[in-house]
């Protein structure tokens, strides 16, 4: 069985994708984990990709769909494997389409956590991170005992940048421009099943089990 986990940043795939691996027996893979992988490993692929990640610039799909392939051909991928991260966009999921075909194979089921805009900015820009130690914070779930500082060894609680409201606005305006697209694509192609992403971590993991005909 090949599943599919789309979802905002913050919406909690990662978790989610962890969570049902674990009770399904399907294995978890994230593109992320696999550029680094490859790259750390120094792979002919790795090799690759690393010259683009250096460079800054995307990852070409045609070698992010052979990473995923060489992935699929390991032992824990008997079952069936959980996409987290990848496709991002319609000309992925084509190309990831088109190479599980050539292998006899499709994805059956794509879930999709749905978030809103306003709660994924409360869940990402409410996190606050130690200066000193590292330790992370945040406002609503993990409040430190005094604001502004750390519990653990009383440094400085900054927020990063890449947790700053505006910055999550970018990214989310990033990602919805690019899986809007994708969402469609697989909702015509009678895959799409949709999941509130704002219930309890617990009863979204139930309806995509349940999503998922598992």
């Amino acid at each position: 069985m090949f599943l599919i986990l789309l979802g905002a940043p913050g919406a909690g795939k990662g978790t989610q994708a962890a969570t049902m691996a674990a009770e399904t027996g399907l294995a978890h893979i994230a593109t992320g984990d696999l550029f680094r992988e490859n790259i750390r490993n120094e792979t002919e692929l790795g090799k690759q990709a690393k010259v683009y990640v250096n460079r800054g610039e995307l990852v070409p799909d045609e070698l992010t769909v052979r990473m995923l392939l060489d992935r699929l051909e390991r032992p824990d991928c008997q079952k069936g494997c959980l996409l987290d991260g990848f496709p991002r966009t319609v000309d992925q999921a084509k190309a990831l389409d088109t190479a599980l075909k050539d292998r006899g194979q499709a994805v059956d089921n794509v879930l999709y956590i749905n978030v809103g805009e306003e709660e994924v900015v409360a869940r990402l820009a409410g996190r606050w991170t130690c200066r000193q130690c590292g330790a992370i914070y945040h406002e609503q779930h993990n409040p430190p005992q005094v604001k502004g500082r750390c519990d653990k060894c009383g440094g400085e609680l900054y927020q990063r940048d890449d947790d700053k409201p505006e910055t999550v606005r970018n990214r989310l305006a990033v990602y919805n421009q690019q899986t809007a697209p994708l969402i469609e694509h697989y909702a015509r192609a009678g895959k799409l099943a949709e999941v509130n992403g704002e219930q309890g971590a617990a009863s979204v993991g139930q309806d995509l089990l349940k999503a998922a005909g598992l």
